[in-house]
C-alpha cells in the first residue's frame, strides 16, 4: 500500500475531535470520498445517520420496557403486599388488645370489635395470597391459625390462656415484621437493579449516541436527547423515592414512550406519601387520622360537591372524671370512645365512612347525610352504655362525681355524656374545611345545656 494514501490513528482521532491536521497531513482518502456525488454523499449520511438512530431507539426501547415493567411490578405487587402487611400489623396489635380487655372485663362489645380486626387481618391474608409471596405464607398462616385457636379458648372461658395468647401474638408479630422486612429488602433490591439498568442503559445509549455523532454533528442528539433527558430524570426521582423523598413528581411529555412509567411512578410515589402521612398522622391513643387527615378529607368531599354530613362528637364532663380517675383512666375512655365511635360509622356507612380524632375529648365524622341520624343514634347508644363501667359503683349510684377544692367548696359534676353537632355539607354551603370547624364549633354552644347524651342538626 503507497504510504501516502495511509491515515494514522491519531490523525483521525485530530480529526474526529475537530482539531487542524499535522502539517504534511493528505487528504487522499477523503478526497476520494469528496468525488462522489453529492446526492450519493448525502443519502449514504443518511442511511448511515439512519442506521445508528434505529439502533440507539431499538435500544432503549428494550431498555425502557424492562424499566416500565419493574415500575408495574414495584406499584401493582411490592406496594399492595407492604402495606397490607402495615395493616395486618395494626390488625394483629388491636386483636391482642382488644383480648387483654375481654379478658379482665369479659365485655362482649371488646370480642366483637376483635372479630372486626380479625376479618381485616384475613382480608389483608388474601391479598398476599394473591401475589408472588404466596409460597412464603404457609409459616404465617399457621402462626396464625394458632393464635387464633388460643383466641378461641380465651373467649370460651378458659383459664390461663391470656399468657399463651400473649406469646403466640409475639411469636405472631415476629413473623409479620420478618415477612415485612423481607419485602422491603426486596424491594431495594429492585431499585437498585433498576438503577443499575439505567446507568448502563445511559452508557450504551452514549456509545450508540456518539457514533451517530460522527456522521450527523447536528441531527443525531435531536433524535437521541429526549430518552436520555427522560431517563436522568427517571433516574433522579428513583433515588429520590428510594431515600424516602416521595414528592417527585416526572415532567415527561406525553408522546414519549416513558409518559406511561412516569404516570406509574408518579401514582407509586403518591401512594407511598399518603401511607406515610397517614401514619405519622395518626393520634398515638386512637390510632385514628389526626387533623391532616382530616383535612384532606373535608377538601376531597367539598371539590367533589356531592352533599355529606359533618359530625363533630364532645365529650362533657371528661375533665372532672380524668382528674378524679387520673389519666391512665381518662385515657382508656378516650381510646374506647374512638374506637366504638369507629365501629358505628363503619357499621352504618361502610367504607365510605371517615372518622378523626382532632385531639383530646374531640373527635369527628364524615359520612352520608341519610346515615348521620343512625350513626349518631348509634354513638350515643354505645357511648352511654360503656361509660358507666368506667365509674365506680358509688359513683354510678350518685349520679356523677363530687369533689370538694382546697377551699372547702363542693361541686359535683354529673356522669361523662356525649354531644355530636351534625352539618350539612356540601354544594356551596361551605368553601373550606376553617368554616365547617367553625360552624361546627357554634353548633356545640347550643348542645352545652342538653341534659344527658345529644346530637342536633345544626344546619
Amino acid at each position: 500500500m503507497d504510504p501516502k494514501n495511509q491515515v494514522s490513528k491519531e490523525e483521525v482521532q485530530k480529526l474526529l475531535a475537530g482539531m487542524p491536521p499535522s502539517p504534511g497531513f493528505r487528504f487522499s482518502r477523503f478526497s476520494r470520498f469528496s468525488r462522489f456525488p453529492l446526492a450519493l454523499k448525502i443519502g449514504t449520511g443518511y442511511a448511515l445517520m439512519a442506521v445508528f438512530t434505529m439502533a440507539a431507539l431499538l435500544f432503549l426501547s428494550f431498555n425502557l420496557y424492562a424499566i416500565n415493567r419493574t415500575a408495574h411490578q414495584i406499584a401493582n405487587i411490592d406496594l399492595p403486599v407492604i402495606s397490607a402487611l402495615i395493616k395486618m400489623r395494626e390488625s394483629l396489635l388491636a386483636q391482642e388488645s382488644f383480648a387483654g380487655k375481654y379478658a379482665i372485663l369479659k365485655d362482649p362489645a371488646f370480642r366483637e370489635i376483635f372479630g372486626q380486626h380479625k376479618a381485616e387481618f384475613n382480608k389483608n391474608l388474601v391479598v398476599l395470597e394473591s401475589s408472588d409471596s404466596a409460597r412464603d405464607l404457609a409459616a404465617l398462616k399457621l402462626l396464625y391459625r394458632d393464635y387464633q385457636s388460643a383466641s378461641d379458648q380465651l373467649f370460651a372461658g378458659k383459664p390461663g390462656k391470656t399468657v399463651e395468647l400473649r406469646a403466640k401474638a409475639l411469636e405472631l408479630l415476629s413473623a409479620v415484621d420478618s415477612f415485612h422486612l423481607q419485602r422491603q429488602e426486596r424491594l431495594q433490591a429492585v431499585l437498585k437493579r433498576s438503577d443499575q439498568r439505567q446507568k448502563s442503559t445511559i452508557r450504551w445509549a452514549i456509545v450508540i449516541f456518539c457514533s451517530g455523532l460522527m456522521l450527523a454533528v447536528w441531527l443525531a442528539p435531536f433524535v437521541t436527547y429526549r430518552f436520555f433527558a427522560a431517563l436522568r430524570k427517571l433516574q433522579t426521582a428513583t433515588h429520590r423515592v428510594a431515600a424516602g423523598d416521595f414528592d417527585c413528581e416526572l415532567q415527561i411529555p406525553a408522546e414519549e414512550e416513558i409518559s406511561e412509567l412516569a404516570v406509574d411512578f408518579t401514582q407509586m410515589a403518591t401512594r407511598l406519601k399518603e401511607l406515610e402521612q397517614i401514619y405519622l398522622d395518626a393520634r398515638p391513643l386512637t390510632r385514628l387520622p389526626g387533623n391532616s387527615a382530616i383535612e384532606q378529607i373535608l377538601d376531597q368531599r367539598l371539590k367533589s360537591g356531592a352533599p355529606f354530613a359533618f359530625c363533630h362528637a364532645e365529650l362533657h364532663n371528661f375533665r372532672p372524671f380524668g382528674d378524679h380517675y387520673g389519666y391512665a383512666k381518662g385515657s382508656d375512655l378516650l381510646r374506647v370512645t374512638g374506637y366504638l365511635i369507629y365501629a358505628a360509622v363503619k357499621e352504618h356507612d361502610g367504607a365510605e365512612g371517615f372518622v378523626g380524632h382532632v385531639g383530646g375529648d374531640h373527635f369527628v365524622m364524615v359520612v352520608s347525610t341519610e346515615r348521620a341520624a343512625p350513626v349518631c343514634e348509634a354513638v350515643i347508644k354505645e357511648f352511654d352504655a360503656e361509660v358507666v363501667k368506667h365509674f365506680t359503683p358509688e359513683d354510678q349510684q350518685a349520679g356523677g362525681i363530687e369533689r370538694f377544692d382546697h377551699h372547702g367548696g363542693r361541686s359535683f359534676f354529673p356522669l361523662t355524656t356525649i354531644s355530636i353537632a351534625v352539618l350539612n355539607c356540601g354544594g356551596d354551603r361551605y368553601a373550606s374545611a376553617v368554616e365547617i370547624a367553625r360552624a361546627a364549633a357554634l353548633a356545640k354552644n347550643s348542645l352545652q345545656e342538653l341534659p344527658g347524651s345529644s346530637w342536633i342538626a345544626a344546619g
